[in-house]
């Protein structure tokens, strides 16, 4: 090819520390009369394969030092790249150096991140921060006029055939995309440097925040029908719906993946066998029991009407026995870190239902941030950290029994999770009541609170379950109204933060109604 097209390329230079679909490249460049040539450890590997390559060394009459630090970071290297083809005064200081172009750039970096994540010492993660690889990337996507540059092993088959379908050359087009995707990974790079330096350094917001993400799905639409969407995953290797493998089922929407997401989230927080059933990112049911199967029909019982199309998240393998229970309603997503067999085969029967293993549970005690837009800007904050009984003070005449304060953790945990302002009425392990999500925490109670009693309804039961729960509320009662409102529901014991100017109102209140309260100083807003 490169014979008969004057354009072609002729000379390309690999360094790679991902050695995958090396050789077979390296033949497809050698096949069509083009040199190579390379450093050290890419050198050795072509070599060994019987593969004519040159070391940089060689070309550029300097041997590599500083323990391979320094090899090519040199002017015949990055002449050879930056020199423009069509430039005279270029072409003529080319020559009088003996400097020969460069036309094909093929480079992955050190493995910085990924020697991070084994949990390297401080200086094995240094020395994996890659110099010379990046600047030989961006020379030549600065000069894409005349130079092609790749830096992932999956793009090789579109360079193949591009020189294929192009006669040993690329298009401008080509170089311009792969330039830009070139940029991007150096980006990303040098973000996953910085962040790790402000991590080391316990920086937890630099004055310059640098954060990338890699396409995993482009996504059929948004929230809505008339919005565009992607999914990007990041590299902190936390397990969760980023690292989850759809089994079956139709493709995962952005409403999906965000639901999906709360859900697993949310029975990521108990140690003992949980079932979360969310629908519109708050849950309508969630239930800790010593069975999955248990787990999940309680959880169902809360609020059964709303869990029609919603999403099931489960923090033990998915077993067959639960399968079969799930089967029975029409729900949009399945999420487990593992799904058995038997379980597996009981839900292939449910084409379009969405069936996830995740591999892991998210890790709740890991340091990391959430993220949203603003207009011109972002809003960056610590994940919230999970209440303990340890942090309870109580507040009232009476204690709350050991029982009570099972339900209590239960539901502040729970509360966590719903959209503020949030009220929670829990027993035995179990949600008997959600409010979610209204502009006054009284409607929060009464939502809960007729929610509690329309599914003791449908049951058929003779007293609402709300009879005998206790209650959490992610923030302070403002006034004595809500806790009078849960009474009345017949709670017996309450959580809430405190700090209201009448907190000895609600505490008064209590009193009265002979309910068990206590105050934990951390509020749990979810907006």
């Amino acid at each position: 090819m490169s014979l008969s097209n004057p354009n072609a390329i002729k000379r390309a230079l690999i360094s790679v520390s991902d050695k995958s679909g090396l050789i077979d490249l390296a033949k497809f460049l050698i096949e069509h009369g083009i040199e190579i040539l390379s450093t050290g450890g890419s050198a050795k590997v072509l070599a060994d394969a019987n593969i004519e390559v040159e070391e940089v060394a060689n070309h550029t009459g300097f041997p590599e030092m500083l323990d391979g630090r320094v090899k090519t970071l040199h002017p015949k290297i990055h002449a050879g790249l930056l020199g423009r083809r069509d430039h005279t005064k270029d072409k003529k200081t080319m020559a009088q150096h003996n400097i020969l172009p460069i036309d094909l750039v093929i480079v992955n970096l050190y493995p910085f991140e990924e020697t991070v994540a084994s949990g390297a010492n401080y200086n094995d993660c240094i020395d994996n921060i890659d110099i010379g690889g990046p600047a030989m990337i961006r020379s030549a996507a600065k000069n894409h006029a005349s130079v092609s540059v790749v830096v992932e092993p999956s793009d090789y088959p579109r360079l193949t055939k591009e020189m294929i379908d192009h006669n040993g050359a690329t298009t401008l087009t080509f170089r311009k995309e792969f330039a830009a995707k070139a940029y991007r990974h150096t980006a990303s790079y040098d973000a996953a440097i910085g962040n790790w330096f402000s991590n080391i350094l316990k920086i937890p917001y630099p004055d310059r925040l640098n954060f990338s993400g890699k396409l995993k799905q482009e996504l059929r639409y948004g929230e809505n029908p008339h919005q565009t969407a992607a999914f990007y995953t990041n590299d902190d290797n936390r397990a969760g719906i980023a690292t989850a493998i759809q089994i079956q089922g139709k493709e995962l929407s952005f409403n999906n993946l965000n639901d999906t997401d709360a859900a697993f989230e949310l029975v990521a927080e108990f140690k003992n066998t949980a079932c979360a059933i969310i629908k519109h990112a708050n849950p309508c049911g969630v239930a800790i029991s010593n069975t999955q199967k248990s787990a999940y029909l309680k959880a169902l019982a809360c609020d059964p009407e709303s869990a029609f199309g919603g999403i099931v998240a489960l923090n033990r393998p998915l077993d067959e026995a639960t399968a079969k229970e799930i089967a029975k309603l029409f729900a949009e997503v399945i999420i487990a870190p593992e799904i058995t067999k038997e379980a597996q085969k009981i839900l292939k029967k449910k084409k379009n239902l969405r069936v996830l293993q995740a591999g892991g549970l998210p890790n709740i005690s890991a340091s990391n941030i959430t993220i949203r837009t603003l207009a011109g800007g972002y809003l960056i904050q610590e994940r919230d950290a999970t209440v303990t009984h340890g942090e309870f003070k109580i507040v009232t005449k009476r204690s709350p029994t050991k029982e009570e304060i099972i339900d209590l953790i239960f539901a502040f945990t729970v509360c966590k999770h719903v959209k503020s302002n949030a009220i929670i009425y829990a027993k035995d392990n179990t949600t008997v009541g959600i409010g979610a999500g209204q502009m006054s925490r009284i409607n929060s109670s009464r939502i809960a609170t007729w929610k509690a009693q329309d599914a003791s309804n449908k049951a058929g039961e003779a007293q609402s379950r709300a009879i005998g729960s206790v209650v959490a509320s992610d923030a302070f009662f403002p006034f004595a109204d809500g806790l009078i409102a849960a009474a009345e529901a017949g709670v017996t014991a309450v959580i809430q933060p405190g700090g209201s100017v009448r907190d000895d109102e609600v505490i008064a209140a209590a009193d009265e109604k002979g309910i068990a309260m206590v105050f934990t100083h951390t509020r749990h807003f979810r907006h």
